[in-house]
């Protein structure tokens, strides 16, 4: 995304969701919804909520990094944040912790992408509330707000609830019900709601 996302313009995507519409082609984000973490005239960035990735726990994750469970209540599920650098972690957490690498994306939610942030959710020092995501969703500038204007996505306001949901079966439709949208009454025909 070229410049950092401190430099780029904020957008008023930054902190909201992305909502996929029933026409989305692309199957990797058929019925996502998607946490925006940074929109800019550089491009855009945001973590796929409602998708998990089972071929790898979080215990296992933690050994091969060599950081030890200390608490096993702290096991959290693994998400496919998206097509992005799939290797590369990221943690969306509430904002009661902070630690230097740590970005305030709202007043709510953060993100930190830290081997420490790690560390600490293992000992049970980490976050309130957290979803850890393997990858991200990132799109070049311009790109997203084709994809907007051709039908592909809706905006809505983020919601704690929706964003660190266990269950993530009808995320999908339970945001687009915070819009006041039956998922029912949505055209698969781009430009025909």
């Amino acid at each position: 995304m070229g410049r950092s996302i401190k430099e780029g313009k904020p957008s008023y995507l930054n902190g909201g969701l992305l909502i996929a519409m029933p026409q989305m082609d692309d199957p990797r984000f058929v019925q996502s919804v998607i946490y925006m973490v940074a929109h800019t005239d550089d491009g855009a960035m945001g973590i796929v909520l409602n998708q998990m990735i089972d071929s790898i726990t979080f215990p296992d994750l933690l050994q091969q990094l060599g950081i030890e469970m200390e608490h096993e209540e702290q096991i959290i599920g693994i998400h496919c944040g998206g097509p992005v650098e799939g290797g590369r972690g990221f943690v969306l957490h509430s904002s009661d912790y902070r630690q230097e690498g740590t970005l305030a994306v709202d007043s709510g939610i953060c993100l930190t992408a830290t081997v420490e942030i790690l560390r600490d959710i293992a000992a049970g020092q980490g976050p309130d509330q957290c979803m850890l995501a393997l990858g991200y969703a990132g799109w070049g500038p311009g790109q997203l707000e084709s994809e907007i204007q051709s039908n592909g996505w809706l905006h809505a306001p983020a919601v704690s609830a929706l964003v660190f949901a266990d269950d993530l079966s009808g995320m999908w439709e339970q945001a687009l019900a915070s819009l006041g949208i039956d998922p029912s009454m949505l055209s698969d025909d781009a430009g025909h709601a």
